[in-house]
Parts: C-alpha cells; structure tokens; sequence
C-alpha cells in the first residue's frame, strides 16, 4: 500500500511538472528544454517566502507560482516568440543556454546547497484508515494532481480557449485571419505550464529535493514522461507520470540495486514498440 501511495504521488509530481512540457512540445511544437527550470524557480521562490521571509507555506506557495508566472510570461514573449522559428537543433541550444542561466541565477541568489520548503504541521501528520496509516502529504499531492488533470482537460476540452489553442496549433495563419489572438493564446499555455511546473516543483520538493542544479538533474526524466506519453497528449503524460512513476518507486522499493536498469530497459522496450508514446499520434 505505501508503495502504491508513494509511486502515485511521485507519479502526480512528474505529471504536474511534464504536462507543460508536453504542451509546448506536442501543441507548440517547441523543444523546450528549459522547462524543468520553472520548476526550480518556484521551488526557489517557495523557499524564499518560507525560510527568509517567514510566510506561512500555503500563501508562500500561492506567491512563488504568480513569481515564476510572471518570470515565464516575458519569457515567452521577448525569447521563446523567436525560438518557435527556429530548427530542432538551434531549439535544444537555445533552451539549454535559458537551463543554465536559471541555474545561475539561483546559484548566485541562493546557492548551491539543497533548499528546504518546510510543510506546515498539518500536511505532516498521517491519517490513519484502519488498515494502514498514510501520510497527509503524499494524499494531498495525489488530490492536487487529480485536481490538475481534470482543470486541464475541462479548460482544452471544453471552453473558447481550448477550442482557440487546438485552432492556433493546428494552422496558425487561418487562426490568426479568423481574429483569434494568438501569440495571447500562446503566451497564456506557456505561463499555465509554468505554473503547473513551479506548483509541482514546490509540492514534491520532498520527493525531488530543490537546488540549483534541479533542472539539469532531472531533465531526462521529465523527457521521458512526455515522450512515453506521446507529445501534446494530457493524457498520456497522466497516464506515463503515474506508470513511470509507480515503476520506478516499486523498483526502488523491492530490488534497489537494479531499479535503474528496470527502468530504462522498460522506457526503451516500450519506446521501439510504441515510437510515438502510449497517446501520441503517429507521423505519417
């Protein structure tokens, strides 16, 4: 049972952190390799408020998402507007140089060592089911995930936005002649993923621990999500977060010294069956 509590969680994390990704990569067809690194700034900021400034953990959570909101906003519209012309290749540069000066950044402000996030009491205790006791935590990560994926599938799925974005994605131009706005369109799923990444950053801080080089350590990983998910599939990164994540956290539960190597052996046997991810569409 804690295995399968603490794999959902992890998996909660890394779908809250990977949809974004998997928005820009599959709907904005952008290689945003910089994403991970929203992550970091709202872990930052989350730390910040709490350590430094002495806010209680929910406010300072609320804040450090609107901080990394509106570092991302201008972001997108002063650099990432430029690289979505860009090749392949010029993207992962372009991107990588952006990881590296959030590293910087947080390097320079906050420094290198681990940067703690303390859970008010409340989110510490357990809670006990009879049959076994689960920390309140790891229950509030898998609401809070729920709770994103049926946001991001109500807003896609059933509102003038959704329907806005999947036309911008689709064919730009006739979007754009049909007086759809859509470098606005662009730049709000951009901040929404953003803040899903610092909102996930934050919460599984416990899980994987906030410093400056966050982005960099876990970048594959957040890779791996979007692309056994399938490239601007929620769905499938939901699906990909909490497989993945389930695997990996039972691995490292029951045979520790070979979790890595089960891993990555599943990612890449499913990857050569499945090329274009468990959701993706295939290129034809």
């Amino acid at each position: 049972m804690n295995i399968a509590v603490d794999g959902i969680a992890y998996g909660m994390i890394l779908f809250m952190i990977s949809v974004g990704l998997s928005v820009t990569m599959g709907l904005m067809r952008v290689v945003n390799l910089a994403h991970g690194g929203f992550a970091l700034l709202g872990g930052t900021f989350a730390h910040w408020f709490t350590q430094e400034l002495g806010l209680p953990f929910w406010p300072a959570v609320l804040l450090a998402i609107m901080a990394t909101i509106a570092i991302a906003l201008p972001l997108e519209r002063v650099i990432y507007r430029r690289i979505y012309g860009f090749g392949d290749l010029q993207q992962v540069l372009a991107t990588i140089g952006l990881t590296f000066l959030m590293i910087a950044s947080v390097n320079y402000w906050q420094g290198s060592s681990l940067l703690s996030i303390p859970l008010p009491e409340n989110l510490k205790q357990s809670v006990d089911l009879g049959f076994r006791t689960l920390p309140v935590h790891r229950l509030v990560v898998i609401t809070v995930g729920l709770a994103a994926i049926l946001g991001l599938w109500l807003l896609l799925e059933r509102t003038l936005f959704g329907i806005r974005l999947r036309a911008a994605v689709d064919n730009r131009g006739t979007a754009s002649a049909l007086g759809i706005d859509t470098d606005w369109i662009f730049m709000a799923a951009f901040g929404l993923g953003a803040g899903l990444a610092a909102l996930g950053g934050i919460l599984g801080a416990e899980i994987l621990p906030i410093d400056a080089y966050y982005p960099v350590r876990y970048m594959v990983l957040f890779l791996i999500v979007v692309a056994v998910g399938g490239m601007g599939s929620i769905a499938g990164s939901f699906i990909a977060a909490l497989g993945l994540g389930t695997l990996e956290t039972a691995t490292r539960y029951l045979v520790p010294d070979y979790a890595t190597i089960v891993f990555f052996t599943f990612v890449i046997v499913l990857l050569a069956v499945r090329p274009q991810g468990l959701l993706g569409k295939a290129h034809t």
